[in-house]
């Protein structure tokens, strides 16, 4: 098989959830260039009007519905459209996230971080942390259902679970429930993988470090915090959704039909330490 088809996705039925805007849509525009349908699914109607019919105009395929995936019966609703629509399923990203708010630091880099009383443990509120699992993972366990309902019968298909390198490295500037989330999701991607592997079904993770998207209110798309985490990240800048690109088309071609029960991190070396 030549290097053009190993990554080839023209024709395929695509989801992915949290899809209108950030990480979701870079995912989106990925497989979208490539000559996938894709179906964006998120909360944000009106970004779904605007990022639907701003890829159509560039001749995209590509359909939205406004989906909150704590809602598990819609969302096996807009997966059954999905493929009423585009007649097959191919690949599913379970990337719809939320930011948990403040941890128990105020600064995500310098040497001296205070700390934040809003982000102590015994001031986290049931509802903050509720809120983030909720999202974090019970809808990615419902998005990838979903999905093995699908595939399985078909016994084809890529799943692919957006984490964070915060599943295995604790971030004190975010709070717990998102590290909690994060942790859970990339182990249910490894059970599921394992699970499904015999029927020629992959299922990976994508788990990112600092990229500027609109997640937390876009803290991340500030110059100061951007030029602050930049001195701690060996590459010295932050991750772009256009940086995920690559990735994302790997695992969702042929080129990945033998990698399963991966959680891949890609975050400029940041987790890596400091250099310089």
């Amino acid at each position: 098989m030549s290097v053009s088809e190993l990554f080839k996705v023209e024709g395929y039925g695509v989801i992915v959830t949290g899809g209108a805007s950030g990480i979701g849509l870079g995912f989106a525009e990925a497989l979208a260039e490539n000559g996938a349908r894709v179906t964006l699914l998120d909360v944000d109607a009106g970004r779904i009007d605007d990022e639907t019919r701003r890829m159509r105009s560039l001749g995209y395929a590509v359909r939205g519905e406004v989906v909150d995936v704590r809602d598990h019966p819609a969302v096996d609703r807009a997966f059954d459209a999905a493929v009423s629509a585009y007649g097959r399923l191919d690949v599913v990203f379970a990337n719809a996230g939320i930011d948990s708010g403040p941890g128990f630091v105020g600064s995500w880099v310098g040497a001296e971080r205070a700390r934040n009383p809003e982000g102590a443990l015994e001031n986290y509120t049931d509802e903050r942390w509720n809120r983030t699992i909720d999202i974090n993972l019970h809808g990615i366990f419902a998005t990838l259902r979903a999905g093995a309902r699908i595939m399985r019968p078909q016994r084809s298909g890529r799943m692919i679970v957006t984490t964070s390198v915060a599943a295995y490295q604790c971030e004190p500037a975010i709070g717990a429930a998102y590290m909690t989330a994060k942790a859970g999701a990339a182990h249910l991607m490894r059970m599921v993988a394992l699970e499904l592997a015999a029927h020629q079904i992959t299922v990976n993770a994508i788990a990112p470090g600092f990229f500027a998207t609109n997640i937390g209110g876009g803290h991340a798309k500030q110059p100061a915090i951007q030029a602050a985490m930049s001195k701690a990240i060996p590459m010295h800048r932050v991750g772009l959704p256009e940086d995920m690109k690559g990735l994302a088309l790997f695992l969702s071609s042929p080129a990945s039909a033998y990698v399963t029960g991966q959680q891949i991190s890609i975050d400029g070396g940041w987790t890596l330490g400091v250099a310089d």
